[in-house]
């Protein structure tokens, strides 16, 4: 009997609305692509983006920058991070988020995070106290968000403050609030796999307008602040201008162009992306061996990419696993193996990081498994994609243990 194969692409995108595409040609016939290049009378769409993401996410300030990885630097800067600070994130997480870090001479402290995915809080306010972070940047890693009102709450207590990193949660929220919205920072990505897409771009918001105030000089915007319009008054600019050096990273007026009719699609995305995951979830619940990760009530989450356990599988029973359902269309990505693999690594590769021992973390990446799901997958794909995961999982998994092999490489 001849197996099914699934045919799409994990890493194709939708196109770029009309709108955007008209909005983009605009900007391209007129030729003011930088942000302070505007004709007399003139908005800049990269002002107009943040004024409409500051009202998007409820937030009082906004700037977009060039990347989400500038966007994280930005802001451990703006809250006074110096070289050699330690600053807390989550041992699962991306490289951009320790790379931050290490960007401003600090130094990443991994905390554990649980079978859930989030952050181990135990953990946290150990590594706190043993280190005296004052700065958590917290990695809402895959979409998954921890009880965001419990950790204000113990951050506030350890005398920490929190940047989120929200690449992944752009659209979801905890209780109703939006994610990003309950740290001093929130930081976003528009990177081409996340929720509106500019091929690169970031978003930093905050309501704390003294740090709004820092990363938009920052950013590059010179004596030129007041050209913002979701921005701190005047004043505080002129407190903090000239000891706030200019760290260029300025977003430009094509991708804002790009960017902005997008921002009005992304509740709509965010159910259709939540119908993908749920057909998997149903189609992968019940497997011997294979443990899903449950989403609390209290979370809207963004289902943009899909994770499951594998747990006490070994690495070669994984990487079995791995090939078979490759050869069957199917691209998985694995947090357990010893070399990063394109996008996918983990704390113990990054050795700009001190070395540190957190065997729980080891524990659950060794059988971590992860799948982009992109909105060009319907619900019959994700379906079919379910069926194939269930099958090569139920013959790996109950089958004897495999010889070692080399693993498929998916970018």
């Amino acid at each position: 009997m001849t197996q099914e194969r699934f045919t799409g692409s994990f890493t194709q995108q939708e196109p770029i609305p009309e709108a955007g595409i008209e909005a983009a040609l605009a900007v391209l016939r007129h030729g003011r692509l930088h942000r302070y290049n505007t004709a007399p009378g003139e908005v800049a769409e990269t002002a107009l983006l943040e004024e409409e993401f500051a009202a998007l996410t409820g937030a009082k300030y906004c700037l977009a920058v060039a990347s989400g990885g500038y966007a994280l630097g930005c802001a451990l800067r703006a809250v006074g991070v110096k070289p050699s600070d330690p600053v807390l994130t989550n041992a699962f997480t991306l490289a951009p988020v320790p790379g931050a870090i290490a960007s401003v001479g600090a130094q990443p402290i991994f905390v554990d995070v649980t079978e859930d995915l989030v952050l181990d809080f135990a953990d946290l306010a150990a590594k706190a106290k043993a280190t005296g972070a004052r700065v958590l940047m917290l990695s809402h890693m895959r979409g998954h968000l921890c009880d965001m009102e419990a950790l204000v709450a113990l951050c506030d207590d350890l005398g920490v403050q929190i940047i989120e990193d929200c690449a992944h949660t752009m659209g979801a929220a905890w209780k109703g609030v939006a994610s990003g919205r309950q740290g001093v920072v929130g930081c976003y990505s528009m990177q081409t796999y996340k929720h509106v897409n500019a091929g690169e771009g970031g978003f930093l918001i905050s309501d704390d307008a003294e740090v709004m105030a820092r990363a938009v000089i920052l950013s590059g915007s010179y004596m030129l602040y007041g050209a913002h319009r979701a921005a701190p008054p005047k004043e505080v600019f002129e407190r903090v201008k000239f000891d706030t050096p200019n760290v260029s990273g300025r977003m430009d007026n094509l991708r804002a162009a790009i960017l902005r009719p997008q921002l009005a699609l992304l509740p709509e995305r965010v159910a259709r992306w939540e119908a993908l995951y749920r057909a998997l979830e149903a189609g992968l619940r019940g497997i011997p061996g294979l443990r899903l990760v449950e989403r609390p009530e209290e979370e809207t989450f963004v289902g943009s990419s899909f994770q499951f356990l594998l747990p006490g599988w070994s690495a070669a029973r994984v990487g079995a696993f791995l090939s078979r359902t490759l050869a069957r269309g199917v691209e998985l990505k694995w947090f357990g193996a010893d070399q990063p693999v394109a996008f996918t690594s983990r704390y113990d590769h990054w050795r700009y990081a001190a070395a540190q021992s957190l065997p729980q973390t080891d524990r659950i990446l060794a059988g971590l498994v992860d799948m982009r799901v992109p909105l060009t997958f319907s619900v019959e794909d994700c379906a079919q994609i379910a069926r194939i995961i269930r099958a090569e999982a139920l013959a790996v998994g109950q089958g004897p243990e495999p010889e070692a092999a080399e693993l498929p490489v998916i970018q």
